[in-house]
Order: C-alpha cells, then structure tokens, then sequence
C-alpha cells in the first residue's frame, strides 16, 4: 500500500513536471513591433504584455501545486489508512523517513512559489509606478507641444512685423534720400539765388549811384549856371534910392556929379544871388545830398552830446535786481547819453530800459527776431539801435517804433556781433560763418566781405578800421579801404569779447583761459594781462567792458560776481558778489560813470552803484 502511494506519488511529480515544462516552454504570442504611439507606449504595451505573460506562467504553477496539495493530503490519508493495517509488516521508521521527505519537498515548493508571488507584487508596483510616470510624462509632453505651438505663432507674428517695419524702413529711407537729394538741390539753388540777389543789389545800387551823381552833378551845373547869370546882371542905383548907411561907404557928391557928366552907371552885385529863393535852393540841395536814401530821418541825424564822465564811479553795492527777461540775458548797452538801456537775451526781444534815480525803468519792447539776441548797440546819436541774433541776421529799429527799420541777411551762421562804424550809415558784423562783412544802411546791401579762417566772436571799429577777435585765439585789424589785414595779435586763449577805450588807443580782451588782456594800439607789443583768484569766463560770449575814463576794467565770472580791475596797478579793485546766482554773460558801464549793469543766463539784470 505504501509503495501504491509512492508510486502515486512520483506519478504525480511526473505529471506536475510534465505540465509545467511546456507552459515555461510554450512562449507566448507577441504584438507586432511597430510602433503605434510613440516609443513611450510600445514601452508601456511590452511592460503590459511581459505582466500578462508571467501571470499566465505562475497561474499554471498555482494550480499543479493546489493539485499536488489535495494529491498529497489524499496519499497521506490512505497512508495512514494502510499503515494500521500494516504495522506488522512495516517499521514505523521507513514511514517516518517518507513523511519527512514529503513534507521537505512540500514546503520548498510552498517557499518557492511564496518568493515568486512576492516578486510578482514588486513587479506590479513597479509596473504601476512607471505607469503613473508615463501619464505624467505624457501630460508633460502634451504641456509642451501647446506651449511649442504658442511660441511659433509668436514668431510667426513677430516674424510679420519685422517684415512690415522693413518695408517701412526701406521706405522712409527712400524719402529720406529724396528728400537730402531736394534739400541739396534747394540749398543749391538758395545760395545761387542769394549770390544773384547780391549781385543784382550791387548792379541796382551802383546803377542808383550813378543816377544819384548825375542829377548831383546837374542840380549842381544848374545851381552854378544861375549863380553865374546872377553875378553878371547889373542893377543901376538912383541917388534918391540910395540910403548910405555910413560916412565911409556912401559916395560924395562930387564922385556923383563926376559919375553924371561922363554918362556911366555904378556897377553892383546882384542881390540876387543872396536873396531867399538862391539860399532855400542851396539848403534844400545840400539837405537832399546829405540825406540822400538813409534809414535815418533829419530827426534822427540830430546828435545828442554824452555826458563827459572825467573820473569813474567804482560801484560797491547792487541798487536794483530785477529779472528783466523769459530767458537768459547775452548783452546789455548804455546809451551814450546814460538814460537808456537796452538788453537783449535768448527770449527773442530788445528790451529798453530807463535809468531814473537809481532804478531801471521798463520803456518797451523791441520785436522782430526769430532766434535769440547775441549783442545789442546804439547808434552814436542814440536814436537807433542795432542787435545781432542768432538767426544769421542784424536788425535795426528807430527807438519809436517797435517793428525793425532794416533786416542786413547775408550770413550763413549765426552773428555773434552787430557794431555801428565811425559812419553811421555803416554797420560792421561778424560771425560763425568765419567772414566779416561791411553794409550801407542806406541801400540797405553789403558792400564789403572779409574772409577769415576763424569764427569771428565779437568786433569793435576805429576810424577806418575794423578789430575782429576769433574762436583761434586771433585778434585781427582789418582795413576797410583795401579790405586786408594789417596786422594782429596773439591771445592766450580763445577770445570771447573785444571792448575800445573812448580815446581809441587801448584794446580790451577777454579770452577762454580767465584772463583780460590789454594792448595799446599806438605800440602793439605793449600788452598786460588781468587775472584774479576765483575769476573765471563762464562762456564763449563773455563781455567785458571799459570804464568810460579808461581807468577801470570789468567782467563777469562763471561764479556769478562782477570783477573789476584797476588800469594802472593792474590789480584787482573790487569783487561784487552778491546779485547773480548764475553765470554773468555781459556788463556795462554808462558814459556818464554812475552806473554799471551786469546780466547773467538766468534773465537777471542788476544795477550797481555807489550811492
């Protein structure tokens, strides 16, 4: 019975490994490799396909064991069963021996497929891990795409608009082109037509000359003529007609009875030639000759004395401080008379100022600009003034009237200077444009240009010469009858301003490197500097002037004082320093010696004395 079990038994063992090698064998069917979406779910499909097949393995070796279980608890009860009857014939050893040899077999296989079963749980963890992991990865990449997407429409429409910026860049730059091609035909044609007008001017004026003289020479001719007829027609005197005035002068009787026996008449000169019609002939000639076509009227030819200043006032406290413009001050000027002052600044205005009792008086506003003033100045009879501004022009006005005179075009830059010659139907400008160029008011044109290889900063004129300062550390005298430079000096720094003493023998100027330098005209080597501590020239436009004896000199610094210097020790006289919180750009002082005025960049004007 026993050996029925065993064989039963190793049947079994037999069978359960006949039925477990072709399911290991047995290989299981497999998907086509191709790829239906992506690498990562063939991934997840071959992680699927390799779970479904080992399950099917140990799903077989499951049910072989729950087999050989009911096997084995079958074989043992019949053991059992034919044990008792048996005992006699078999030792109770030999069957113990079985048993333990059944149960060792059975518990390795219980272990074994204990380890397959938990190795099939960290399997299908880790299975369910990577899964979760495809999803995200998967969201991720579907997260990625549509941001893709959005970024390549963006550079899609940023890809548009620089396609439309370029044409309109190429565009714009056609017409730019175009249109420096037109400016430079127009500018062309604009100096061509300047140089035409220029010429034309000279011809008319020329041509007016010449008309001038002729009809000069034959009002001349005629006035002659008639003097001439005058002087030889006689007038016979009768005795009771003459009124002898004096015992010298009056004829004796005899000289009369001698004179009425030969039969002659006593020969007189014509009154007519001093009678009122000759002499209003000859006033109204002369007075249309002097006049001629100037700008001035016979009101205005009228000369009104200075006021003679013998000694200078050093001014030692500020009067009046007032912000007399918009913007900044450029110049300011005395008349020669000391009652009236005009300034002139950036705000595009000529202001006239009164001086009464100490304080500055609005009087008006002269207009007509359209760019700031660089330099204002009276004419010698005071009734006109004369401004350089920075739209390449010199204006004049009549002081009773507001709208310009006369408008001298010409320059290609900006006129830094504006002066009255010694004829004050001349006027002398200067500016960047590197020529100096002479007008005559009265046919309103210019007469005269000199080319200089510098910019011209300012400009004063001596009898027949003109003294022109440049941004070359030059100053040069040109003579206006041959038009050519006579002679120069040299600068230490960039000239900024010229001034002329009223006796015409001393040369003030005022250059970049914070220094007044002083010549004598008579000797051209005798030159002093001026300097003191703390002076410095705040811009290539400061003024600086003399005192009206010569004595004293005065400029404005970058720090806002005034300083002024006596002439004769050559040194530093006085520092005013309260009154301007900006750079000072120009001084004045009046004819008369009571009064100096200085104005700075930030519109300010101040009177200074020393009441």
């Amino acid at each position: 019975m026993a050996e029925h079990a065993l064989n039963c038994e190793q049947s079994a063992a037999e069978t359960v490994r006949g039925s477990a090698a072709p399911t290991r064998a047995t290989p299981a069917p497999r998907e086509p490799a191709r790829v239906r979406g992506g690498w990562k779910q063939h991934i997840a499909r071959q992680l699927k396909h390799r779970d479904q097949r080992q399950h099917a393995l140990f799903q077989g070796l499951i049910s072989i064991y729950t087999n050989l279980m009911e096997k084995t608890t079958l074989t043992k009860r019949f053991s059992i069963c034919a044990v008792r009857p048996l005992e006699a014939d078999c030792s109770s050893d030999s069957l113990r021996c079985e048993s333990d040899q059944l149960k060792k077999t059975t518990g390795e296989l219980a272990y074994k497929v204990l380890e397959l079963q938990k190795q099939l749980k960290t399997h299908d963890c880790f299975l369910e891990k990577q899964q979760a992991s495809l999803v995200e990865v998967q969201q991720d990449v579907v997260v990625v795409e549509v941001s893709r997407q959005e970024l390549r429409a963006q550079v899609e429409q940023l890809e548009e608009r620089n396609q439309v910026l370029k044409r309109e860049y190429d565009a714009l730059l056609e017409r730019r082109q175009g249109a420096e091609h037109s400016f430079m035909k127009e500018d062309a044609r604009g100096s061509q037509l300047l140089v035409d007008i220029i010429y034309v001017k000279k011809q008319a004026a020329a041509h007016m000359n010449t008309c001038n003289e002729r009809k000069s020479r034959a009002r001349e001719a005629k006035l002659q003529k008639e003097l001439q007829t005058a002087t030889r027609s006689m007038v016979s005197i009768d005795s009771p007609l003459s009124a002898p005035s004096s015992r010298a002068t009056s004829p004796t009787k005899k000289s009369q009875e001698v004179a009425a026996e030969k039969g002659h008449t006593r020969l007189f000169r014509s009154v007519s030639a001093t009678s009122p019609r000759i002499l209003s002939t000859i006033r109204e000639l002369f007075e249309r000759k002097r006049r001629g076509h100037s700008t001035s009227s016979l009101e205005e030819e009228l000369y009104f004395p200075p006021r003679i200043c013998i000694c200078a006032r050093v001014p030692a406290r500020a009067l009046q401080v007032l912000d007399a413009h918009e913007e900044g001050i450029n110049a300011v000027k005395f008349r020669s008379n000391s009652d009236l002052l005009a300034t002139g600044g950036t705000d595009r205005v000529v202001k006239l100022w009164e001086v009464r009792a100490g304080t500055l008086n609005y009087k008006g506003t002269l207009d007509g600009p359209t760019e700031g003033i660089t330099s204002v100045e009276f004419d010698p009879m005071g009734m006109r003034v004369l401004a350089a501004s920075y739209d390449k022009s010199a204006i004049l006005w009549r002081l009773d009237d507001s709208i310009p005179k006369l408008t001298l075009t010409g320059h290609r830059r900006k006129v830094t200077a504006a002066r009255f010659s010694r004829d004050p139907h001349h006027v002398v400008t200067g500016s960047l444009d590197r020529t100096v160029r002479l007008w005559d008011l009265q046919r309103a044109a210019c007469v005269q240009v000199v080319d200089v290889s510098s910019c011209c900063s300012d400009l004063v004129c001596s009898e027949s010469c003109i003294i022109s300062g440049h941004y070359d550390s030059k100053i040069r005298i040109w003579d206006t009858r041959s038009v050519r430079s006579m002679e120069g000096w040299s600068s230490p720094g960039k000239v900024t301003s010229l001034d002329i003493s009223s006796d015409h023998r001393q040369l003030l100027s005022c250059c970049r490197d914070d220094c007044l330098q002083l010549m004598d005209l008579r000797w051209s080597n005798d030159t002093l500097c001026f300097r003191a501590e703390g002076f410095k020239c705040g811009s290539d436009s400061t003024k600086a002037v003399f005192s009206p004896d010569g004595s004293f000199l005065a400029a404005g610094s970058a720090d806002g004082a005034v300083y002024i210097w006596k002439v004769s020790s050559g040194n530093l006289e006085t520092r005013l320093p309260d009154g301007h919180s900006a750079s000072v750009s120009a001084v004045s002082w009046s004819v008369s010696g009571d009064y100096v005025v200085s104005v700075d960049k930030r519109r300010r004007a101040v009177l200074w004395s020393d009441f």
